[in-house]
């Protein structure tokens, strides 16, 4: 019987030896093995990607991590997934896999601030050189592409930005040079867009964000193709890059109501954009919400879905009075990270290189155009609304 996602979803395998629903939580160093040649048999099993319940070292991970994987190996069509513990973890294993002393990366200019830093600071001590490309033109991608460019670095839509670039154009360009392509998918996640059945070699998520969904667990996915598994593999096993088995666990259990949640958030945020689009102190909402503009045509040409997760510009001098507003949501904390229950708000410094953000080298708002990053949880979208209403008079 084929199965829809949302009905596999609430269907992984269960604990068959406790009876439960869930599956049991698995915290190991040494696996036992009854023979060496069982040991050498079964880590053979695991280098040709052959499908297991347990590993062979508890670097690995655990029978709670190989639940996860599975999946999201289901969610991705994904070879494998490799699950680290922390988001940016999974960043960072795909490029310090796969990248080497001579190569190019060419970056989106609007990538996770951490993306950026690894690519701007720690791979140039390993002679790799980091291009950014404008997020806005393909054109500008396509001209910085060099005999040295060895893979190619999207985060879509652009973190805080929300640009959204034309993906099959960035794989058929890339096959063609035969550049490595790698995917930031954490807003739509593989529940909307499935970046390795488009062509993508490598598609992340933080699992930190809407898998988890509840704020309480940290995480990466990186799911590859065939093409780039052993050498991920490799580097995998060497450097420890693994998650807990106590935070796959948590990560288990939010994955079953991930469609349920996307589905809320994106109903709570359509509500809050229809308020915040009649707003004068609003100049533009960075979402995919209006018919007939670029960004929206690319979202659905590419994606079954949205979320909660948008910015808004507003046009201020005063840098302060957007900050007070900030300051003042009583319903919004103040924080990094989002995907979870909870609704929040983060003013976004993204001009000047800062303790936690490196400065956009193309960036098309004003000086005076200020950008707040907003994440809408799961309360009620009338409290909401009440409460950005009465802070937005704060605004200068």
């Amino acid at each position: 019987m084929k199965k829809s996602i949302s009905t596999f979803l609430k269907h992984p395998i269960k604990d068959s030896i406790n009876r439960s629903a869930n599956p049991s939580v698995t915290r190991a160093s040494t696996i036992l093995f009854n023979t060496m040649q069982e040991l050498y048999s079964h880590e053979k099993k695991i280098r040709n990607n052959k499908k297991i319940s347990y590993y062979s070292y508890g670097r690995y991970g655990s029978s709670t991590t190989i639940e996860l994987e599975n999946i999201l190996k289901e969610l991705e069509q994904a070879y494998h997934v490799f699950l680290t513990g922390t988001g940016f973890g999974g960043v960072a294993l795909a490029i310090m896999s796969l990248c080497r002393p001579g190569d190019e990366i060419l970056v989106s200019d609007n990538v996770y601030g951490p993306t950026k830093e690894i690519s701007e600071e720690l791979v140039r001590e390993f002679n790799i050189n980091a291009i950014f490309y404008d997020p806005d033109k393909f054109e500008d991608l396509k001209d910085k592409i060099t005999k040295k460019t060895k893979m190619i670095v999207v985060e879509n839509p652009g973190s805080n930005t929300f640009e959204f670039q034309d993906l099959s154009k960035i794989v058929k360009i890339a096959k063609r040079k035969n550049i490595l392509t790698f995917l930031d998918n954490t807003w739509g996640t593989p529940l909307y867009l499935k970046p390795l059945k488009l062509g993508f070699d490598l598609s992340f998520s933080s699992a930190t964000k809407y898998f988890s969904g509840h704020s309480d667990a940290m995480g990466g996915s990186l799911a590859v193709n065939k093409r780039v598994f052993k050498k991920v593999m490799n580097f995998y096993k060497l450097s420890g890059y693994r998650m807990a088995a106590d935070e796959a666990y948590l990560i288990i259990r939010g994955l079953r109501t991930l469609d349920v949640r996307l589905k809320q958030h994106y109903e709570n945020t359509k509500a809050v954009i229809n308020f915040l689009k009649k707003q004068k102190k609003v100049k533009e909402i960075l979402y995919p919400h209006k018919p007939g503009t670029k960004n929206y045509k690319l979202w659905k040409k590419y994606y079954k879905g949205a979320n909660g997760l948008f910015s808004i510009v507003i046009k201020s001098k005063k840098k302060s009075s957007v900050v007070r507003f900030v300051n003042s949501l009583k319903l919004f904390g103040i924080g990094y990270s989002w995907g979870g229950f909870e609704s929040l708000a983060l003013f976004q410094e993204l001009r000047g290189n800062t303790k936690y953000t490196k400065k956009r080298l193309f960036f098309r708002f004003g000086k005076d155009e200020h950008i707040v990053r907003l994440h809408i949880g799961l309360e009620d979208p009338k409290d909401l609304i009440e409460d950005l209403r009465k802070s937005l008079r704060y605004i200068k």
